[in-house]
C-alpha cells in the first residue's frame, strides 16, 4: 500500500510531506474461508486497508509508531488474526545523499 503522509520528527516533514509503502502480513486460522470461498469467516482485506489509510492519515514522529498502531488495531478488530508482520518504509527520505527508502518492521 502506498500513501502521501506526514511523518517525521523534524518541522518541514510534518508540513511537506512524503510518500510512504506500508507492507503487511497477517497469519491466522482461515482454513474455515478457504474451503467455503467464505469472506465472512476471514479478514476483509478492503476493510484493513482502510483501517491503514486511517492510521496513515494521522502524523507521527517515527515510523515505529505507525507500525505499532498498525499491528494493534489490526489485531484488537480482527480475532482470527493471530500474528502481524508490518513494515512501514518511508521513501525518499532526506537524508543529506540519494537514499530510496528507510524502513521499519514489527511483528507481533
Amino acid at each position: 500500500m502506498e500513501f502521501y503522509a506526514f511523518h517525521g520528527c523534524y518541522n518541514e516533514e510534518k508540513e511537506i510531506g512524503t510518500r510512504f509503502k506500508v507492507d503487511v502480513v497477517l497469519s491466522g486460522d482461515f482454513e474455515k474461508a478457504a474451503k467455503r470461498d467464505d469472506l465472512s469467516q476471514t479478514v476483509n482485506y478492503q476493510s484493513v486497508y482502510n483501517d491503514i489509510k486511517q492510521i496513515m492519515s494521522k502524523s507521527a514522529n517515527i515510523i515505529e509508531s505507525v507500525a505499532y498502531q498498525i499491528i494493534k488495531t489490526l489485531k484488537d478488530k480482527y480475532p482470527l488474526v493471530e500474528k502481524v508482520e508490518v513494515t512501514v518504509y518511508k521513501l525518499n527520505p532526506s537524508l543529506g545523499g540519494k537514499t530510496a527508502w528507510v524502513a521499519v518492521e514489527l511483528k507481533s
